[in-house]
């Protein structure tokens, strides 16, 4: 149950995202935003998980695991097939950002989000399906279907655009949660083979870092000048990449990488709510629905997922 509670925890930080740019100066872009976020988070997220993978691997020198636990004592070797893991789990998170921003320029905040946001925990749990061969439990069905259709009607109900959507940013969408699954099940991957946490979203942060920095010189970061400016970056930086990837990363070790993705559609039920709270929006009664139907999926899925993954998670000796 912790781990379900660490991986909603760090939904609702992505949720503040869009709050926290719309408090944010005048004369921003989504990409100089994006890549500034990018910069900071994937450093501060770098330093965040290494120092605390060393804090946990001495506090586990000095401790016995418990006798029911199966204790892995092999160490991970590191080869071409981690690195190459833990450097795409950086690509996938640098390149999130101007996809989602290139779907919402096209489409609208809400339908973007709808489309990269429903369309993850499917492409996980498809990819998921394909690398081990274990199809999705019905709980992982039943509460990602009620899940999608939730955010659907949100994006629906909270629309403002008018005529078709755009293919390109139809596809843009796809791609960020695309993305977004690429990066949970390659993460489930480094873990089952034995790497512990914080070196795998370490490894991710300073990834996406490097990246995300070659593009500093083609973007206007101006606004920096201004302390709104920032305060977004480094909330956006900091708390919504370092702080909720740790907690999202730690609680992958005990859910599927499927369960990981369809709990972060917590992600647009923080967003609508805080768009009502804090920025004076207005939801229509078919938006309220989906929030609701939405919430009972999450509900469903953390449910279902108090048994502990099937193969029980290994106890990894560091």
């Amino acid at each position: 149950m912790l781990s379900v509670i660490a991986v909603l925890a760090a939904a609702v930080l992505f949720g503040t995202t869009g709050t926290a740019q719309a408090l944010g100066p005048d004369g921003t872009t989504p990409l100089a935003v994006g890549v500034v976020r990018m910069v900071l988070g994937g450093t501060g997220l770098a330093l965040l998980a290494f120092t605390l993978g060393t804090a946990h691997r001495r506090r586990r020198a000095g401790s016995a695991p418990p006798a029911s636990t199966k204790v892995r004592t092999d160490r991970p070797r590191f080869g071409i097939r981690p690195l190459l893991l833990m450097t795409l789990t950086g690509v996938c998170l640098a390149v999130y950002q101007p996809l989602f921003f290139l779907g919402t320029a096209r489409n609208g905040v809400a339908v973007s989000t709808v489309i990269a946001l429903g369309s993850a925990p499917v492409l996980a749990g498809l990819l998921e399906w394909a690398l081990t061969r274990r199809p999705p439990t019905p709980t992982w069905v039943g509460a990602t279907a009620l899940a999608t259709v939730g955010v659907v009607l949100l994006g629906i109900g909270g629309g403002g655009t008018a005529g078709g959507t755009d293919p390109v940013g139809v596809a843009a969408a796809i791609g960020a949660g695309a993305s977004f699954a690429v990066i949970a099940n390659a993460q489930r991957r480094l873990l089952d083979a034995g790497w512990d946490a914080f070196t795998v979203v370490g490894a991710m942060g300073a990834s996406s870092a490097l990246v995300s920095a070659l593009a500093l010189p083609f973007v206007d970061i101006s606004w920096l000048d201004d302390a709104r400016g920032v305060a977004m970056a480094l909330w956006l930086g900091l708390t919504t990449i370092a702080v909720a990837y740790v907690l999202f990363t730690w609680g992958l070790q005990g859910l599927s990488a499927a369960t990981a993705a369809t709990l972060t559609l917590a992600e647009p039920l923080t967003a609508a709510l805080l768009g009502i709270l804090v920025l004076g929006e207005h939801l229509s009664p078919l938006a309220v629905a989906g929030l609701l139907v939405l919430a009972a999926g999450l509900t469903l899925l953390a449910w279902g997922s108090r048994r502990p993954r099937d193969p029980a998670p290994y106890a990894v000796e560091a």
